[in-house]
């Protein structure tokens, strides 16, 4: 998932921002691939046009990673909960 970055990124539901050290961006990839739910990975420290997105996104405040965009909202950290009721909103899990 995270190595196809040609068309699949703009039609990508799920955007986790990340970077390879953090383990909390680990947890969350696997606990999204635990559910079946696609997700297209971007390197904030690897990849500057992705930290340029993040910052437009989130006004240019980092705060830390991952920040996970679920159809146009953002989370901030790996909030399990948020993450679910989000995923349920958009219909992207069953309910």
């Amino acid at each position: 998932m995270s190595d196809d970055k040609s068309h699949a990124t703009n039609d990508a539901k799920v955007i986790i921002y990340s970077t390879t050290w953090c383990a909390f961006c680990k947890t969350e990839k696997q606990y999204l691939d635990k559910l079946g739910v696609a997700f297209v990975e971007k390197d904030v420290e690897e990849d500057k046009e992705a930290y340029e997105e993040l910052m437009a996104k989130n006004g240019g405040a980092f705060q830390g990673v991952p920040v996970t965009d679920i159809a146009g909202e953002l989370v901030l950290g790996f909030d399990r909960r948020k993450i679910d009721d989000l995923l349920k909103q958009k219909n992207l899990v069953a309910a």
